[in-house]
């Protein structure tokens, strides 16, 4: 891996010579606008974004706002996975309240488990909470998320089906079919036992992010299910809790026959990409 910065200005192109094996390569380089921090964040909060202008400020604004209430020493990474509209400089636009926000940006779009697993690789916290960029789940709930580590669990994952989770506005009856069958199978073929896998709001030790996001393989939404997988047979604990979540119907992530059919053939890959340990 090689540093250089671009003329004029304080922003970091990463270019990395080494591709995973997953697929993690680095063809447009990776744009990062940090400066040295002063002390290790208790707290990361990594939001990828492909696409936010209009739905990014009223999260950041409404995150940095809990974090100055809580007085917690924290950092925010948004990832701009590829945006062609002004996702960075929206996110830029609130450094000057926030010092301690990143912006990461790369070419071309390389889907959302790509942006997080960038994110949480660059998070320097102790703990480190991913969130969608949309603000389906409010950040307070990350409180509920602290205790379950607290308790001992090395991951925290929210659940839109944990006994004492609210739904302010649910998804159409056909999404929620579609996503029972889903978690349904997911969980047989994987081997795992979670009521709900994608919530996009989950909270990790930093051990944790050491240990899974380097393995990670798959680029696409279902990501989720794969870092579960590796977690459980690395001998992590997982807890699950109960979330306040309100559905976005002008959600980034759109289906058809195609991309379900995509989405079930790389669930299938899961076991066989980690087969040998690699």
């Amino acid at each position: 891996m090689s540093l250089s910065r671009a003329a004029g200005t304080g922003r970091i192109r990463i270019h990395d010579s080494m591709p995973d094996e997953g697929g993690f390569d680095n063809p447009g380089g990776i744009f990062d606008d940090s400066g040295p921090m002063e002390s290790t964040p208790q707290l990361s909060i990594v939001i990828p974004a492909y696409n936010e202008e209009d739905r990014l400020g009223r999260t950041l604004e409404a995150t940095i706002g809990y974090l100055r209430e809580q007085n917690l020493p924290s950092e925010i990474i948004v990832v701009s996975d590829g945006s062609r509209d002004g996702t960075r400089t929206v996110s830029e636009s609130f450094q000057g309240a926030f010092p301690n926000l990143r912006v990461l940006e790369y070419f071309p779009n390389r889907g959302k488990g790509y942006a997080v697993r960038t994110g949480m690789l660059a998070a320097r916290g102790d703990r480190v909470l991913f969130m969608d960029a949309d603000y389906s789940v409010p950040i307070r709930q990350v409180e509920t998320a602290m205790q379950v580590l607290d308790a001992g669990h090395d991951v925290a994952i929210g659940s839109r089906r944990a006994p004492g989770a609210r739904r302010a506005k649910r998804q159409l009856p056909v999404r929620e079919w579609a996503a029972r069958i889903y978690t349904a199978l997911q969980n047989r073929w994987l081997k795992v036992d979670f009521a709900d896998t994608q919530c996009g709001f989950k909270l990790y030790t930093r051990a944790a992010v050491q240990v899974l996001f380097p393995q990670q393989k798959l680029h696409s939404v279902i990501f989720d299910g794969e870092l579960l997988f590796l977690a459980q047979r690395a001998g992590l604990k997982v807890g699950e809790f109960p979330v306040e979540w309100n559905h976005h119907p002008d959600s980034r992530l759109t289906y058809n026959l195609r991309k379900s059919i995509r989405i079930f053939v790389e669930l299938f890959k899961v076991r066989w990409l980690h087969r040998f340990g690699r």
